[in-house]
């Protein structure tokens, strides 16, 4: 059979994404990665806090066997002190009806603490009804599951929090980016006195310093000396000029 010739057309679809992953290259935001490629993310490390045996061990196991890293707490009080560690996990899945602190307070107190990247907290409860969920959230729980739960639901919101942790930790490493270039740029400003006859600049401290010497101390900026054409005809070529004579 004959080779078809190559069909050549104007189209102005735009191509599908190429070989290297990535979607949106017009866009102001840049190239993002492809979801069709993108590697699924290492299980994060997740506290459960159930004063229940019985429940407590089903979640425990059930998270474990996702491969999950479980930190396990019996109660709120045990829950609160485990999220003020320094090395705290980001998620928490918490009772809503535990002994001494109930699940709605230590997510209240967690959200006071006001962290870089605030903790994903999801509340295990028995209660169904349109005002109790109203009340868990508002008391700052990012989102609940319905016990007895669902394993493909529970698996599922555990994704979804995974996801706002992952863009809430790429907001907060761009913010300290930002800080930290911002805390590099010096900038003058108001008015600056400077002597009329050999140009120095007087500093807050009544301090005279060169022009270069007060730039360079107070902002980005550094200098390189050259000649310009006017100093290099006044004074540049009559001392030239002067030394052949004398010569």
């Amino acid at each position: 059979m004959p080779d078809l010739p190559a069909v050549v057309t104007n189209d102005p679809t735009p191509a599908p994404p190429d070989a290297r992953g990535h979607v949106c290259q017009g866009s102001i935001s840049g190239t993002v990665p492809n979801p069709a490629r993108r590697v699924a993310a290492a299980p994060s490390r997740v506290l459960i806090a159930e004063d229940d045996t019985v429940s407590r061990t089903v979640l425990e196991r059930t998270l474990r066997g996702w491969g999950h890293d479980v930190i396990v707490t019996r109660d709120g009080a045990e829950a609160w002190a485990t999220l003020l560690t320094e090395n705290a996990p980001r998620l928490a899945i918490l009772d809503w009806m535990m002994p001494g602190l109930e699940g709605p307070e230590v997510c209240r107190r967690v959200r006071a603490l006001a962290l870089p990247v605030p903790t994903y907290l999801l509340l295990l409860t028995a209660k169904g009804q349109t005002e109790d969920i109203v009340t868990g959230l508002d008391s700052g729980a990012d989102d609940y599951v319905t016990k007895p739960f669902d394993r493909q639901e529970l698996r599922s919101r555990i994704r979804v929090g995974e996801r706002v942790l992952a863009l809430q930790q790429g907001l907060a490493d761009r913010v300290r980016d930002l800080e930290v270039a911002l805390g590099q740029v010096k900038e003058l400003k108001g008015l600056l006195p400077i002597c009329a006859y050999c140009k120095a600049v007087r500093d807050d401290r009544n301090y005279w310093h060169r022009v270069e010497t007060y730039i360079t101390a107070n902002s980005a900026a550094r200098f390189t000396h050259g000649i310009c054409p006017g100093c290099w005809k006044d004074v540049i070529e009559p001392e030239l000029a002067s030394q052949v004579v004398e010569s």
